[in-house]
């Protein structure tokens, strides 16, 4: 009577909460849902041995359910253990003859373990934010059954008597119904907690026999002892039952746990929530597939901007092809729409899409496909400048662009990778000069007349920038013994600087001359300072004004070989290490 009281309570919190929630919005279809839980339960057990109660205990379960709708169908599978405990009175008892205490006890109560598998229908209502919501599950499946053997014996000076005894429980068909209450609260869409409540109905469970006995117990009397106390004397005989009971087991249970949503997103219609895989639908929209090409080298086009729009120039999807060239716009309700595309500021040719091609969207899974040309004929050089001699980009550079046929210039800055993009004019030749605040960089050149516009689109270019304050050697600056006169062989590497302040002409350079430790301190440095005067004469004679140049002798103040030091015997090779020319750029 009492589970039946505490069923009839679930089903009225059950309806209340359903007549609570009102209109909900329409349920996923078609998903998969997931559920373990841990929870407590409480027992009843009718059997033939009224001394023995049975304890709640741990319940752990898992719920697979699949939902089409508001209904579903749904397994369970529940582990549930608990413990019998013997109620027989052990105070003041004593022996048949009334005047023996039993005074000495020995008990022993073995766990119940209880497995059960069922399949049922199931019942979901949910709010109208689709955050929460309640479930009805009825299940029929068949239960194991194991464990629940209970015995008391006491001992007097007359010797031990059995008083309570059951076989317990073996039995593992056990047909069972269950009726559960749930409540979801989702903290995402395919996440969420929830909590519940239960009842159980094992039927007609079969009982152990153990030598011909299935039960007992042994009737005892109340009465007063000779000094007026209460005692409970044992009967004569105990009552034995030999045949088992079909008795039913039944218990109710709370539970909690999480719950995962597996939802089959490629089966629903996120419009319509209707199921049309593998074919797309007019109702709900179609997938369609962009693909971004190069006209004349059928190169595709990683980066494009792709923007679908009505015949009223309203945008509908937006997106950006991947490595492949490619973009998809899923659920594309049936319309006339319009393809955009632009790479790099250059606009691709327009593509279309005509309401009829989406009923030839139902008989192809892999909806409508669609190709946009990029149909410019100038290269797209796509450059990169770095640190010299490093992998790092470097952001914010002025990079500049003399197209050497048409006399004209170009600016754009390099990115936070130190990416920059231009556009090229086929048969020119190109010069690329970077700067920035403490950099400096040389010229580059770039021809087009060095590729075929039908089988490339893209040029890279890679170029390095060095910072201002660097010294950089001058491996082929060489002077005669003891002498300051430029030699031919040095002329390259002065031309090279040059270039250099041509190419940059906010810079400032620093000649330095450098010689080994061989002769005085005195007459080194007079000698490297001829030479760095030598060397800024040259430069100057090129037409570099004389104000942007600094010519200063080190002598051999600055070794690059330490280890050759004054009257340190080196060899040739060793000494030449520190006889060298070194120019290093300050900048403005």
């Amino acid at each position: 009577m009492k589970n039946l009281l505490k069923l009839v309570l679930m089903l009225f919190v059950f309806a209340n909460t359903f007549s609570a929630m009102g209109q909900q919005e329409p349920l996923d279809r078609n998903y998969f849902q997931l559920s373990p839980r841990i929870g407590y339960d409480f027992p009843t057990y009718k059997n033939n041995t009224p001394y023995i109660d049975y304890k709640g205990g741990i319940d752990l379960g898992l719920s697979l359910d699949y939902y089409w709708n508001w209904f579903g169908l749904g397994f369970d599978f529940d582990y549930i253990k608990n413990q019998p405990e013997s109620t027989y009175p052990t105070t003041d008892l004593y022996a048949s003859d009334g005047l023996t205490p039993i005074n000495t006890f020995r008990v022993s109560e073995d766990n119940i373990t209880r497995m059960f598998y069922g399949i049922g229908p199931n019942a979901q209502f949910r709010n109208k934010s689709g955050t929460f919501k309640t479930e009805l599950n009825t299940r029929f499946g068949f239960a194991s059954i194991d464990g629940g053997r209970t015995y008391l014996e006491g001992t007097s000076t007359l010797g031990t008597t059995p008083l309570n005894f059951h076989a317990g429980y073996k039995d593992s068909g056990v047909f069972t119904f269950k009726g559960q209450v749930r409540f979801t609260y989702f903290l995402s869409k395919n996440f969420g907690v929830h909590a519940g409540a239960y009842y159980m109905k094992h039927f007609g469970v079969q009982e152990l026999n153990e030598s011909g006995i299935s039960a007992m117990y042994h009737p005892f009397s109340s009465g007063t002892g000779s000094v007026g106390e209460p005692i409970n004397e044992l009967d004569a005989n105990p009552l034995l039952r030999d045949e088992s009971c079909d008795c039913d087991i039944s218990s109710v249970g709370i539970f909690a746990g999480v719950t995962f949503k597996l939802n089959k997103m490629e089966n629903v219609c996120p419009v319509c929530k209707e199921d049309h895989m593998p074919h797309c639908c007019t109702t709900c929209g179609c997938g369609v597939t962009v693909t971004a090409k190069d006209k004349f080298s059928g190169i595709v086009l990683p980066n494009t901007d792709v923007v679908l729009t009505d015949l009223n120039g309203n945008i509908v999807q937006t997106g950006t092809t991947n490595t492949y060239g490619v973009v998809v716009f899923n659920d594309v309700v049936e319309d006339n729409y319009i393809i955009k595309g632009q790479l790099y500021n250059i606009d691709l040719l327009e593509g279309s899409i005509a309401k009829e091609e989406f009923k030839n969207c139902q008989k192809e899974s892999s909806g409508i496909q669609k190709t946009i040309l990029y149909t410019n004929e100038k290269f797209i050089l796509k450059g990169n400048v770095l640190e010299c001699n490093t992998d790092e980009g470097i952001q914010g550079v002025d990079i500049i662009l003399k197209d050497k046929t048409k006399a004209s210039q170009k600016n754009t800055l390099s990115n936070a990778e130190g990416d920059f993009i231009f556009h090229l004019t086929q048969e020119s030749t190109f010069v690329l000069n970077g700067r920035k605040n403490g950099y400096y960089s040389n010229e580059v050149e770039v021809s087009t007349g060095w590729y075929n516009r039908d089988t490339t689109l893209f040029i890279d270019l890679e170029m390095c920038v060095d910072p201002c304050g660097k010294a950089i050697k001058l491996d082929n600056i060489n002077f005669d013994l003891d002498k300051a006169e430029i030699l031919p062989i040095s002329i390259p590497d002065l031309q090279r600087v040059v270039k250099l302040m041509r190419d940059n002409p906010s810079i400032q350079v620093e000649m330095s001359s450098h010689t080994d430790s061989q002769g005085s301190d005195a007459y080194n440095k007079q000698l490297s300072q001829r030479r760095a005067d030598a060397t800024v004469n040259y430069i100057a004679s090129q037409g570099i004004s004389r104000d942007r140049l600094i010519a200063r002798g080190a002598g051999e103040s600055e070794l690059k070989n330490t280890k050759c030091e004054n009257n340190v015997p080196c060899t040739d090779d060793e000494h030449r290490v520190n006889r060298r020319t070194e120019f290093k750029v300050v900048c403005f």
